[in-house]
């Protein structure tokens, strides 16, 4: 990945990133540990090892227990907090519509999107208000605005509550030093994403090419062209994390190609 060179690294930083075993949460942990960073990245597991430079803890974050046991690991090998970046998300619901998502399925969407931002929060929050700063950004998704009903309605409404939970919690805690911000990429090139459209070409009895033009299509088309890449989001939130960014708060930033075609 290509270093920007910055005029006010994350030196001394110390950072929590989820949902960094691979895709977004992978590039910014890489990204910010670039900066000068101490970054502790958590996912449920880590297949292809991490970078040598990047802590690590596995837990399942869609869990109260893994919750807890990554908010510990934050206090005991980082002595404290000063960035969370909560990259965690996805999809496992089947296509069909609403029709096709029982208790189960959506009981899975907010347990992966929702519920462990709100966790985290509340366990690291109390240690950004005692120092009086911090950075909080909630990795959301054009979809919370533009929901695609025919594959991830129940992701598409955990991540639109997600958002709304931010706005709220930047209004009361931005007085108190923590900046809250939101980052919405659309269509993003990751591994869960290209599993996204293998298993939707395949319940649909189609080929990948056929499967990805139809799931472009329903969000909107992608003016410039191509989707993103994980580094361009991790680029993004490592601007936002930083001094650059010192004003900025309870705001959403979208990083998704002209895809979303509202003002």
């Amino acid at each position: 990945m290509t270093t920007i060179a910055t005029s006010d690294g994350l030196d001394g930083k110390r950072v929590l990133v989820t949902g960094a075993s691979r895709g977004i949460g992978r590039a910014v942990a890489e990204r910010l540990r670039q900066e000068g960073a101490t970054v502790l990245a958590a996912a449920r597991s880590f297949a292809n090892g991490t970078d040598g430079a990047l802590l690590a803890v596995s837990a399942d974050l869609t869990t109260v227990e893994g919750c807890d046991t990554v908010a510990g690991s934050v206090r005991s090998r980082l002595g404290g907090i000063d960035i969370v970046v909560h990259a965690l998300g996805g999809s496992s619901a089947p296509a069909g519509g609403f029709a096709a998502l029982g208790e189960n399925e959506w009981k899975k969407e907010l347990d992966l999107n929702l519920f462990p931002a709100i966790r985290l929060d509340r366990a690291l929050l109390p240690l950004m208000l005692a120092q009086g700063s911090g950075t909080i950004v909630h990795v959301t998704s054009i979809q919370a605005q533009s929901p695609v009903f025919e594959a991830t309605l129940g992701y598409a409404a955990a991540k639109a509550a997600l958002s709304n939970y931010s706005k709220g919690l930047s209004k009361e805690v931005s007085p108190k030093g923590v900046r809250v911000v939101r980052v919405s990429p659309g269509w993003t090139e990751t591994e869960a994403a290209v599993a996204l459209v293998e298993r939707l070409a395949k319940e649909a009895g189609s080929d990948y090419s056929t499967a990805r033009g139809k799931l472009m299509e329903a969000i909107g088309g992608i003016p410039v062209g191509r989707p993103n890449k994980p580094s361009e989001v991790a680029d993004l939130i490592a601007f936002v994390v930083s001094s650059r960014a010192a004003t900025m708060t309870g705001v959403e930033l979208r990083i998704d190609g002209g895809s979303l075609p509202v003002v």
